[in-house]
């Protein structure tokens, strides 16, 4: 019994979420530092991933506890671990518990900043489970800011001399892209009962999120844009703008999914499933490496 509740805690920590938290590899990435010369900062990045993926998991389980009523009536989140009875809460919420327990001090010892933004991220996660996700515009700019604060944790585990502040305009609006992207998704699903399994949707119409996509989407292709040839430590050619063409087509082909193929209600399945997607990301990982490590 003990075992299979053990299971069913790691699943409703959500693994298939954990590709979130690569964001934390940025500084690393993005300052040069990915490379054999600078091990030490790359096993302090991994650590903080890890310790990232549990801390993220346990506002999973938190969440889940405090939506157990709204995910029963969900077409799919009733099959939740939690929703569905095969987990109890209290089990759930005793080792969310103790797994900060655990976490806090470890990460303490990695790095007291490191420490600090990821008790931030942790309050604004519990923030945003408790009354952040009910209000329209905050429940997105709460996601938002959590990938920041991820960003935020990756630059505390290293020395970073040259990150740009431009990637941190990204990675904003990327998320809020995301963000409405998905809101957009559930709205469609849903229909007409959307506002009985996630009150914020009644607050949000499609065609005005439709608007807020076009907003965000456009920003970020000019803020990607602006980095490419402004940011500090690229090459002088500017050879960095071949990979603005990447960041198009991501762009274009997760709105296609949205809109057209009605998904995106659950990012990280997008990313895990879509070939066309997933290739596209690996190419722009492939190119911006072989710029920075090559040029």
């Amino acid at each position: 019994m003990f075992i299979s509740n053990v299971k069913l805690v790691f699943k409703t920590m959500r693994p298939r979420q954990w590709v979130k938290n690569s964001v934390l590899f940025a500084a690393l990435v993005f300052d040069r530092q990915f490379n054999p010369a600078h091990i030490p900062q790359i096993l302090r990045t991994l650590a903080g991933f890890i310790i990232f993926c549990l801390l993220s998991g346990v506002i999973y389980i938190i969440n889940d506890i405090a939506d157990i009523e709204a995910d029963r009536k969900h077409p799919q989140k009733c099959r939740r671990p939690i929703a569905s009875g095969r987990l109890s809460a209290n089990f759930a919420l005793v080792s969310s518990i103790v797994i900060i327990v655990v976490l806090v001090p470890l990460s303490y010892i990695l790095s007291p900043s490191f420490c600090l933004v990821g008790l931030i991220y942790l309050a604004l996660n519990l923030a945003y489970s408790k009354w952040l996700k009910h209000i329209p515009l905050l429940d997105v700019l709460s996601i938002a800011t959590g990938f920041v604060l991820r960003v935020g944790a990756g630059v505390t585990l290293i020395h970073v001399a040259r990150f740009s502040p431009w990637l941190y305009v990204v990675i904003t609006l990327g998320s809020l892209y995301i963000g409405f992207g998905k809101r957009r998704a559930e709205l469609a699903l849903l229909t007409d009962g959307a506002n009985s399994h996630r009150r914020v949707l009644d607050g949000y119409t499609i065609p005005l999120l439709d608007q807020y996509i076009t907003i965000v989407s456009a920003t970020t292709i000019l803020a990607y844009s602006l980095y490419t040839f402004s940011a500090p430590n690229l090459p002088a050619n500017h050879i960095m703008m071949l990979t603005i063409p990447f960041v198009l087509y991501g762009i274009f082909r997760y709105l296609y999914l949205v809109q057209v193929e009605h998904s995106g209600g659950a990012p990280e399945e997008v990313f895990l499933s879509d070939r066309p997607l997933q290739i596209v990301v690996a190419l722009w990982g492939l190119t911006v490496m072989a710029i920075f490590y090559f040029f």
